[in-house]
Parts: structure tokens; sequence; C-alpha cells
């Protein structure tokens, strides 16, 4: 949590009437889009495929109005089943990682009573897990069941979100799901990472991220209202090369090997340094840098 000595976000943006204005703007826009699109939301939730384009089609809608743009680097695999692990730094990381993946998150059980992002969560498909030992075993099942259906599963293996320059350790225990073969194939892992980088194109620095980032005792509905004040964001999301638990060894390295590399990716992508982002996934035809 920010505390007294640290900039304020007044300073940082220079927020004022004109963009108070514009986060209104923003807001309503945003809302609209939600309403308009929420009857085609449940029909395509009838139908994978479907769902999968949709999906995308709506989270990039969302970030236009937000004035957020991705860039992305490498492909998601082609592999089932897959689980991809990724860093946490706000919410946002659910409409980010939601325009460029085909997937279903993992998400804590308590996201399901939140207003307005629980309900539409649920319908997308989300699978909401206790974090509790007792649970372990249960939950295993679910998310293998998940797997068998060629469903790909997004998981943050931190447990928690993080003030946005840095990357907390990665919690061996949903790995357990990667442990055993999937009717036959082994669980394929795709470590992704994701960093906010820039405002208004310059780099937004150690001491601003927090605004971004969503973490602690925060409440959702002031920081969304204050992000909408500043200028674009840009995000990137790297996407590495998969790898397989008997690659790995158990999910312990697992937790370990994943954790690594989104740590130096996430490090490159704050630095500036493209040099030290581990390698992503590329198809031939497929440029190493995008915007999404």
């Amino acid at each position: 949590m920010a505390n007294s000595s640290e900039p304020s976000i007044t300073q940082f943006g220079g927020i004022g009437r004109i963009e108070a204005i514009a986060a209104g703007i923003r807001l309503a826009l945003i809302l609209i889009w939600i309403v308009v699109l929420l009857p085609l939301f449940v029909v395509c939730c009838l139908t994978t495929p479907t769902l999968n384009w949709f999906l995308k089609f709506f989270w990039k809608g969302v970030l236009r109005f937000a004035n957020i743009k991705v860039v992305v680097r490498g492909e998601q695999s082609t592999q089932r089943p897959l689980l991809i692990v990724c860093n946490h730094v706000s919410y946002l990381d659910i409409a980010i990682l939601g325009s460029v993946l085909n997937g279903r998150f993992v998400s804590k059980s308590d996201v399901a009573g939140w207003p307005g992002i629980g309900p539409l969560a649920s319908v997308a498909g989300t699978i909401f897990i206790e974090r509790k030992r007792s649970e372990a075993a249960k939950q295993k099942v679910e998310l293998g069941k998940r797997l068998a259906s060629g469903m790909p599963l997004i998981l943050f293996p931190e447990g928690t979100s993080n003030d946005g320059n840095r990357v907390l350790p990665f919690k061996s225990t949903l790995f357990s799901v990667a442990e055993k073969e999937i009717d036959g194939k082994p669980v394929t892992v795709q470590p992704v990472s994701i960093a906010y980088t820039r405002c208004r194109g310059v780099p937004i620095g150690y001491a601003w991220r927090h605004f971004y980032a969503w973490y602690g005792d925060m409440e959702l509905a002031p920081h969304l209202w204050a992000l909408l004040h500043l200028g674009q964001l840009t995000v990137e999301v790297n996407v590495m090369s998969a790898l397989s638990l008997s690659e790995l060894g158990s999910r312990k390295n697992a937790a370990h090997v994943c954790e690594a590399l989104v740590r130096r990716s996430v490090s490159g992508s704050l630095s500036g340094r493209e040099d030290i982002i581990p390698s992503t996934v590329k198809q031939d035809n497929t440029p190493p840098c995008r915007v999404a």
C-alpha cells in the first residue's frame, strides 16, 4: 500500500478537470459496453469455440475504452492439456490476459462474491477454489477434469497480487494437477509474464507503478476511478516457451523454474531489456512483438 512518503497520484498524472471528464467518459463507455454485450455474452457461453472468440473481443473492447494498450511477445502453445501460469499485479490482469489467451481462469473463491466481476467470471467459466490444504485433493480432481476437456487453465501461483515491481514466490500446490497425465497425455506448463511498463509512452518507474497495481487492502472502485484519470497505459505480456512436467521433474521444481522464468521476464520488461527476456513461442508468420 502507498504511504505518505510516496508520490501522490495527482503529482503523477497531473490530474485536473479535463482528466476527470475523460475518466467519466471512459467509465460510461465501459459500462455501456458491458450492458450491451451481456446478452450475447450469456449466449456465447453455451459453446466453447464461440466463447473463446467472444471473450477476447469483449476484453479488447474493455481495454480500448480504459485506454490500455497490450504489447504481446510469443504465442500460446497449441499443446493440450495446457496449464498457463502468470504473475499477478491487478484485477486488470484478467482483462489483459483474457484479450490475448484462450483459457479459463482459476481464482480464489471470494472473487465470486465481488459485485459485477463475480457474476461475469462465473458465467465465463472461471474455476473458484479454496486455498486450503484440506481442499487440495478435491480441487486437483476438478482442475484435472477441466484440463481433460481440452480447455487451458490460467492461474496465478503467487496466490495474491503485488505492487507490480516484483514477483512473489510461486506456490507449488496448484502445480500438482500437472503431476499426472491427463487421458494419457502429459500436462504442458507455459509460463507467462505481465508487466505494467509505460504511461503516455513514458516508462512508469518504480515509485509510480503501484498506482496501477491493486494489492493489500486497496478498494476496487476508488482504484479504478483513479486509474481512469491517467494517460494511456502500456502493458507487456510475454508468452514463454512451454514445458512439460516430465522435463521439470516435480511440481515443486516446476513452480521454481516457472517463477525464475517469469521473474526474469518481468525484470526485462520493466528495465526495457528485451535481451534478458526468456525465449518466447513464435510461429513463422508471427512477429516477435505485436500490439494485441
